[in-house]
């Protein structure tokens, strides 16, 4: 039995992806050179310019696509395909508008294993788990009400239950909060946090925003310009727990700054490379 406790959530392994055969041929590669160890646990954040390869990186982790070289391996077993051991949540909600909150949040149950085939008879007991969740964040009073009278914040926080509702190991957010406005957002920070701190499950979250990234991560991943390579890797030590007040110090502004730099210089290196060469005359 191998000691799970040292060995990593999330391994890369000098991870390559190319769309298809004739991009493979090509070396024109989406991701190159991803090397990744995530601990048990431990929630990071990639950020980094648009088109770096952040969406193709969470395509790999979860196993809707495959690498060209290299190997993943995701709670000590290597990914051969989609995992049923993640949720995910995305930029829209996706809600069913033909189903109330609480039956959203039900879907995974009745289509992922080893819950569908216990759905029927379970369902009682699904129903009550939802609506505890529902009322974790927020959304208590709300369960049975359609997406369409929710507003943007709500169906996100639905969204979010929905993908914790089977008690995945490992939660993938893909910028999840940047339709949101500012208030809504860090409402939504501190709900993802307490769930976090409460249930303890991986978080791999993408996302545009630094001071996002900075409040609520373990470690902080800069992502290149295509094809995608992780080029700083920034643990925030920031004690924990976190309150949003903490974003208003110099301490955590450095560290947002600091990574800003980053991206600017990444920007910067993508545009001198791309500027058309200068002919003397």
């Amino acid at each position: 039995m191998e000691d799970t406790g040292n060995t990593p959530f999330v391994d890369f392994q000098d991870v390559w992806l190319a769309y298809n055969e004739e991009l493979l041929r090509a070396n024109h590669f989406a991701v190159e050179a991803i090397d990744l160890q995530v601990k048990r646990g431990e929630f990071i954040a990639i950020v980094g310019p648009s088109g770096c390869g952040k969406s193709t990186f969470m395509k790999l982790t979860t196993g809707l696509k495959m690498p060209s070289m290299g190997k993943i391996r995701i709670d000590g077993e290597p990914v051969t395909g989609p995992l049923k051991i993640s949720g995910m949540a995305f930029q829209a909600p996706s809600l069913l508008p033909w189903r109330t909150t609480v039956d959203n949040v039900l879907l995974p149950l009745e289509i992922v294993e080893p819950y569908r085939s216990t759905f029927k008879a379970k369902r009682k007991e699904y129903v009550e788990r939802a609506r505890r969740l529902l009322q974790k964040v927020g959304l208590g009073g709300y369960e049975d009400k359609f997406p369409w009278q929710l507003s943007g914040g709500m169906q996100q926080r639905a969204s979010i239950c929905r993908a914790l509702i089977h008690e995945p190991k490992m939660l993938l957010l893909d910028e999840p909060f940047g339709a949101l406005d500012a208030f809504t957002r860090e409402e939504l920070w501190c709900i993802l946090r307490d769930l976090w701190t409460e249930q303890q499950f991986n978080v791999i979250l993408v996302t545009h925003d630094l001071r996002e990234s900075v409040f609520l991560a373990d470690t902080v991943y800069v992502m290149s310009k295509s094809p995608g390579r992780f080029v700083v890797k920034r643990e925030i030590e920031l004690p924990r727990p976190r309150e949003l007040e903490l974003t208003y110090t110099k301490e955590f502004t450095d560290i947002v700054l600091e990574l800003r730099s980053h991206i600017g210089a990444i920007r910067s290196n993508a545009t001198a490379a791309s500027a058309p060469a200068v002919i003397p005359q």
